[in-house]
């Protein structure tokens, strides 16, 4: 399949072009024109790249991808030593940061809310784009030391939380690093009930203020963690649809 099919199948899918983001979303370095095998990873460091060379891939799909807003132009050091690689093996890099997070079914926030079974998932309509917070009714009420264990079990990662409600009945949740969203979610409603508790990636300082003073439960999943998903399931949608060869590679990260 031609390369450029498919990064236009995959900009339309996703609607990367209308989802304002701090990166630029699709292909951001061109490889070769036809592409028969695709690895999949959370983010396109040295590791994912040397092991799309070893399976022969032809693209990476990847949530994290380069050229951040406000780091360093220069092409030295660690990025050049990526860049020549992809460049070299004919890799194309194909990166989709928000849209991928915000995705109705695929996205990061969705598969988390699939993979804890939680029920009723709705957008919380406070936080901006839409779908990058959402919020529902676990399938039973827990308390936070039985849903500290049920992330950990489903996550496989250790688990840092604030808190101590006895009845967790409604959360919601941003992945990744959207621990800042536990500010908009605090005293919100979702389905009639008061939000409980807010799951992230990551925690900061001033999140254990915020969870404390607010009266909100908080738990950080791990940033990888939580965003292996939507990734993985956007390969397999391309796989299942557009019959291409498409292997997902978790490369390890303890953050």
């Amino acid at each position: 399949m031609l390369l450029n099919d498919i990064v236009s199948i995959l900009d339309n899918e996703l609607d990367s072009p209308n989802v304002s983001d701090y990166c630029p979303n699709g292909l951001q370095l061109e490889g070769k024109s036809d592409v028969r095998k695709i690895v999949t990873g959370v983010t396109a460091s040295l590791a994912l790249i040397d092991k799309a060379i070893a399976l022969n891939a032809d693209a990476i799909v990847v949530h994290h991808g380069y050229f951040w807003k406000g780091e360093k132009q220069a092409i030295v050091g660690m990025k050049q030593q990526r860049i020549k690689k992809l460049l070299v093996n004919g890799i194309s890099l194909i990166a989709y940061h928000l849209p991928l997070d915000v995705h109705p079914t695929m996205g990061n926030n969705a598969q988390l809310g699939k993979l804890l079974n939680i029920q009723n998932v709705k957008a919380l309509s406070a936080s901006k784009p839409d779908g990058i917070v959402m919020a529902g009714n676990l399938k039973e009420t827990l308390s936070h030391s039985a849903l500290s264990q049920l992330l950990s079990a489903r996550l496989s990662h250790t688990v840092v939380s604030v808190g101590n409600k006895c009845e967790i009945a409604t959360v919601a949740w941003c992945t990744g690093g959207g621990q800042h969203f536990i500010d908009d979610t605090a005293n919100q409603y979702v389905n009639g009930q008061v939000i409980d508790a807010f799951i992230s990636g990551e925690i900061s300082e001033q999140t254990t203020h915020s969870a404390r003073e607010q009266k909100i439960d908080f738990f950080a999943a791990g940033h990888h963690a939580t965003e292996r998903y939507g990734v993985k399931a956007l390969g397999e949608w391309l796989m299942e649809n557009y019959s291409l060869e498409v292997i997902f590679v978790d490369i390890d990260n303890p953050a």
